[in-house]
């Protein structure tokens, strides 16, 4: 095991040599291995590694604090989100005359909610350390996906119908 310092801290990283080309540094759940020739001298793949500190350190930390954030949210949040959700889904089912074939909650790392062509809609459990309105804004623009599956005027005037202020929580979810 070999390490770098950067920033006063240090890093442990290893070395797997392999029938390769090039050298390659992988971080992978926030473990750091670098992948190397076989025929590359240690001193050339330390020295690489070294040169790169400072992108291995920046990487390193953002994998520590995405996995922060995501075993920070408590089992009674969960819960909490899932039953705002599905009172709202309810509550949307009723007013727009279509409803989900299912709700599923996951971690989504690109979005809030999804919607599928087969009307299934997943809820980003990361919601759970939002607000009720946020949520609800959430819910109701997968369930107008139902409707309309893109985002054109016809999907943001039924939005707005139903939640005349979604701006406002739209907003918020990028806060």
């Amino acid at each position: 095991m070999y390490e770098i310092e950067y920033n006063g801290e240090k890093i442990p990283y290893e070395i797997t040599k392999s029938k390769i080309k090039n050298l390659y540094i992988h971080i992978k759940e926030g473990k750091v291995i670098v992948k190397a020739p076989l025929k590359l001298k240690e001193k050339h793949i330390v020295d690489f590694v070294n040169k790169k500190s400072k992108w291995i350190y920046k990487n390193v930390k953002e994998v520590e604090k995405r996995v922060k954030k995501e075993n920070i949210i408590k089992s009674e949040d969960i819960q909490k989100l899932e039953m705002i959700v599905n009172n709202s889904v309810q509550e949307y089912s009723e007013k727009l005359g279509i409803s989900p074939n299912k709700v599923k909650f996951k971690n989504i790392k690109y979005a809030w909610g999804s919607c599928s062509s087969k009307k299934n809609i997943s809820i980003n459990i990361q919601l759970a350390t939002k607000e009720e309105q946020v949520i609800k804004y959430v819910v109701l623009h997968e369930m107008c996906h139902l409707k309309y599956m893109n985002h054109s005027k016809d999907f943001w005037n039924l939005v707005e119908n139903y939640m005349p202020n979604y701006k406002i929580y739209k907003k918020r979810l990028k806060a």
